[in-house]
């Protein structure tokens, strides 16, 4: 699953999804699609791909499919930022680090989690 990618449209609906596990179509059509001016047959066809990606999985319950995700949104996130520090990037996170900087709209519990990656950071490379 890892090499498959995921468009922004895809993880959105994922995360949805994610939040509101055992979905039928239906459901999924009225608290995602709709409000999005999403058909049904674009909300279903998204659907099938995450699917086929190996991201959803289906069963039938009471005579209807039931979608949930396979694995978490978080490993998805993961997946999707190291193809973009990879290939966008090119392997380097200074750019994004300088972005951060300059957008200045940092909040205090990301920042907080920033100081703690940095620490983690800091531990790995004295532990070699």
């Amino acid at each position: 699953m890892s090499g498959k990618t995921i468009g922004d449209q895809e993880l959105a609906l994922l995360q949805y999804i994610e939040e509101t596990p055992k979905s039928s179509v239906a459901d999924v059509v009225a608290g995602y699609g709709e409000p999005r001016g999403l058909a049904r047959s674009t909300v279903l066809t998204m659907m099938e791909r995450l699917r086929a990606k190996g991201y959803l999985s289906r069963r039938k319950l009471e005579g209807a499919y039931r979608y949930s995700a396979t694995n978490g949104t978080e490993q998805v996130m993961t997946g999707a930022v190291a193809r973009f520090v990879e290939k966008t990037l090119q392997g380097s996170v200074s750019p994004f680090v300088a972005w951060m900087a300059e957008r200045g709209q940092v909040s205090d519990t990301e920042l907080a989690e920033l100081e703690a990656l940095v620490g983690t950071l800091q531990s790995r490379r004295k532990g070699r």
